[in-house]
This record gives C-alpha cells, sequence and structure tokens, in this order.
C-alpha cells in the first residue's frame, strides 16, 4: 500500500480539496474504503443511509461518490436519480456485490462515471475515483465559468440587455438606434458600457458570451 499511496498522492496533487463521498450501510465496509482513501490523501466522508448523504451540504471542490447499488430502504438508481434533479451532479462509482450486465448498462446510461463488482482492487477502485474526480473538477469549472458570466450579465441594466442582444446580431449603431427609437448616440454610450460590464474585449468575444448566455438564461433577450 506504501508505494501505492506514493503514486497517487502524486497523481492528485493537482487536483486541490478533493473529497470523495461513500455511501454504504456496511460499516466494514466504510471504515475500509474511508482508510484507503485517507492513505492517498483523499479527503472523505462515510455515510450509512443515502438520506443522510442527501442531506448533506454540495461540497466546495472536486468530489464524487462512490454508491453501494442495493442500500436498506433504497437503491443506488434512485440516488442516482435523486442526484440527477441537482444542479450540480456529481460523479457516482457505483459498487455491487452482485452486478449484471442490464444494471451496468442502465447505470452508465444515467451518466455513472463506473460500476464496479465487489470486491474491487485498490488500484481500480483508485483510478475509477482519479477519472471521476478530473471530471467533476473540469464540471465544476464549467459551472463556475457560469456563475461568473451570469454576473456580468446580471450587471447590465434592462436598455443594456436590450443593446447587446442586437448588436450581437450584427445591427450598426444607427440600426440599433431606429430599432429601440433613440438617437445612435445614446447607443453608442449604451454599446461602451455593455463591453466594459461584461469585460469584452472585442464584438466577437461577446458574441460568444451572448451564445454561452442563451444555453443557461433561456428567457433572456438573446439572439438564439
Amino acid at each position: 500500500m506504501g508505494s501505492l499511496a506514493a503514486q497517487q498522492q502524486t497523481a492528485w496533487a493537482f487536483v486541490p480539496g478533493a473529497k470523495v463521498y461513500v455511501v454504504d450501510d456496511d460499516k466494514a465496509v466504510c471504515g475500509s474504503l474511508s482508510s484507503l482513501l485517507r492513505s492517498v490523501a483523499l479527503g472523505c466522508e462515510t455515510f450509512a443511509s443515502a438520506d443522510a448523504f442527501l442531506q448533506s451540504p454540495e461540497p466546495e471542490g472536486p468530489a464524487c461518490l462512490v454508491l453501494d447499488m442495493q442500500l436498506l430502504g433504497t437503491t443506488g438508481f434512485e440516488v442516482q436519480q435523486a442526484m440527477a434533479s441537482r444542479r450540480r451532479c456529481l460523479p457516482i462509482i457505483f459498487l455491487t456485490g452482485y452486478g449484471t450486465i442490464p444494471m451496468t448498462v442502465r447505470a452508465m446510461k444515467a451518466g455513472a462515471s463506473a460500476f464496479l463488482t465487489k470486491p474491487v482492487g485498490d488500484q481500480e477502485l483508485l483510478e475509477a475515483i482519479h477519472h471521476a474526480l478530473h471530471l467533476d473538477a473540469d464540471a465544476l469549472a464549467c459551472l463556475q465559468g457560469q456563475d461568473a458570466l451570469m454576473a456580468l450579465y446580471g450587471s447590465l441594466t434592462p436598455r443594456e440587455r436590450q443593446v447587446m442582444g442586437l448588436v450581437v446580431q450584427g445591427l450598426l449603431n444607427k440600426q440599433v438606434a431606429a430599432d429601440l427609437g433613440t438617437s445612435e448616440i445614446t447607443i453608442k454610450v449604451h454599446r461602451r458600457q455593455v463591453m466594459s460590464k461584461m469585460q469584452a474585449g472585442s464584438l466577437p468575444d461577446l458574441v460568444r458570451m451572448s451564445e454561452r448566455l442563451a444555453t443557461i438564461l433561456p428567457n433572456a433577450d438573446l439572439p438564439r
């Protein structure tokens, strides 16, 4: 375990704050997995029930879920479904003592990161966790980027949003002015404000921002 721990610590050095959640109603399994994860310097939190996990705070950094398929009173599929309704859905690594091909297919189609059969080797599990943490790190960065973009867009006044929506369609200042019933000089002022508040270095930058916003703000005054 010593050499394995050293190798994996190096591999995870660039995933700061990584954490693994383990949900299993078998205390022995939770204890074993917790020891393994801590031996490679990974944060770990265990839960004996799905409800306890689902009520826990959302992690701040990259994380993944190691989930037993058959829990008391519920199944891993039900937990996966509950997670899917959240804005941030952690990658799930299923563990099961009796995996079947249909179960594996169902789990993977629903977005599982891995489906492993007990007993699973340390190396195989750690590799699956390593992959899942990187998936979540990428997803988290994307969400944070979306939040930052939405904050910039939220700083615009209603009129500035109208101007932005028309400008990214390629309309000239005088065309925007005619469309909104105001002067070209006023539109120039609004346009400068839009570029400044959105931190856009050029019109193509603003267009790309608009395209991203259109996917996360369906009711925004933006071109589709």
